[in-house]
């Protein structure tokens, strides 16, 4: 396809969400970074110009992205998975160590994040293979493959240690549900997820008594209309009170003080009011002072470089995980909720777009983008607001990162490109 078909057909709409997204970020990043003693405007030394300078270096990429051939991402999908997993294996020799995490390459003018460009190369491995003619995702074969591509470079970033984008790997799950895997594999996770949390809140004994009041429930009103199997649901109860008792092993002895705490602050575990606060104000500290600084701002906010907290630096991080609190210090609740609004035009944009797809390459790989992105944009929300437990991932086209911005560029713009050929057959 020619540039000028490209530029026809590419979805201008997605674009200009991009770089509205882009621009706030860019301006609050000025925001909290930015000081009086500042001899110009645009100092490339300062982060805010090193951003600048991260925003060129995407606007080439997608260039790239567009004068390349729609064909060319499908075909090699398993080549960037390769290359992308020896990234990520060449991190143990050859990383750079920032804030405890050897996550980076240093490459002198930059430090490159490997895992943000894997989330990109692992999407389209797992397009790949789920369009197989040859794959059925009903399969268990199937499905343990499928899983192996997610679970790869998810465990080869947990021990730098990033759990947070080990996590976002496996968002990627929810490509294979929408390919047809079936739903009890998502009811048997958020059923384990709620027994855990459950356990830590009031412990075995209470978890096993509420399923019993359900399961009682259940078997009541069911039976007065059909025959239910009885030693199924023993089954799925004794399990379910097995795995009960395996949480305080776990949680004691497998997880880290500061995991603990953080699961305690989060779940509320502390009674004693004294003790939960001081742990708010220790391990949940930036949580804290997020909450307080997005609380300072109010309905309209305190006004562009006007957030005392933002210019005080009470929140560490504000110009990459935490940068939604310089949004709601400084824009207040207009500016939060005008982020949310334009993150979920931009979700909904791109389901609308994956629908369209004509190849199943491309649906899938739009889906996939679109999972990584809602996971980033929820738990990063959540985490700054106090809703989720601190997990270290950045806020997609807003925080500060060059490698953050370039992975999110790439996966976004490869999906326009695709989506501007679907009207083309090619194999």
């Amino acid at each position: 396809m020619s540039g000028s078909n490209v530029l026809r057909r590419v979805d201008w709409l997605t674009i200009l969400l991009y770089l509205v997204l882009v621009g706030i970020g860019w301006l609050n990043i000025y925001s909290s970074t930015f000081n009086d003693e500042a001899s110009a405007v645009i100092d490339f030394g300062e982060r805010y110009g090193k951003q600048l300078i991260f925003i060129l270096i995407s606007f080439a990429a997608i260039i790239l992205i567009m004068a390349l051939e729609a064909s060319f991402y499908e075909r090699f999908s398993s080549v960037l998975y390769v290359f992308s997993i020896l990234l990520l294996l060449g991190l143990f020799v050859f990383g750079k160590t920032i804030a405890g995490a050897t996550s980076w390459y240093d490459l002198g003018f930059f430090n490159l994040q490997p895992s943000e460009l894997a989330k990109t190369a692992t999407a389209l491995a797992l397009a790949k293979y789920l369009s197989d003619i040859q794959t059925d995702i009903k399969q268990r074969k199937d499905q343990l493959f499928a899983l192996a591509i997610i679970i790869i470079p998810a465990l080869l970033v947990v021990p730098q240690p990033d759990p947070g984008s080990a996590l976002v790997f496996f968002a990627l799950i929810f490509v294979l549900f929408r390919e047809g895997l079936p739903l009890w594999y998502l009811g048997i996770a958020l059923f384990s997820i709620v027994v855990f949390a459950l356990t830590l809140m009031f412990g075995t004994v209470w978890v096993g008594i509420g399923l019993a009041l359900l399961i009682g429930i259940f078997l009541m009103v069911k039976r007065a209309s059909v025959k239910v199997r009885v030693l199924p649901l023993i089954g799925i109860y004794a399990l379910a009170i097995l795995f009960s008792l395996s949480v305080n092993f776990v949680f004691e002895n497998v997880f880290e003080q500061r995991h603990r705490d953080r699961f305690s602050l989060w779940l509320r575990l502390e009674k004693d009011p004294e003790k939960l606060e001081q742990i708010r104000k220790t391990i949940g500290y930036n949580t804290y002072q997020s909450e307080k600084a997005i609380e300072a701002g109010g309905a309209w906010g305190k006004g562009f470089l006007e957030g005392t907290r933002t210019k005080g630096d009470f929140v560490p991080e504000q110009d990459t995980d935490y940068i939604f609190t310089t949004i709601g210090e400084e824009w207040g609740f207009l500016g939060t909720a005008g982020v949310v609004i334009l993150f979920t035009a931009l979700l909904m944009r791109l389901v609308i777009l994956s629908e369209r797809q004509k190849n199943q390459f491309s649906r899938m790989y739009g889906y996939g983008v679109i999972s990584i992105l809602l996971v980033h944009y929820f738990i990063n929300i959540g985490m700054v607001i106090g809703l989720l437990p601190t997990i270290g991932i950045p806020l997609p086209f807003i925080s500060y990162g060059g490698s953050g911005l370039l992975g999110f560029t790439l996966l976004l713009f490869i999906f326009l490109r695709l989506d501007a050929n679907r009207l083309n057959e090619w194999i």
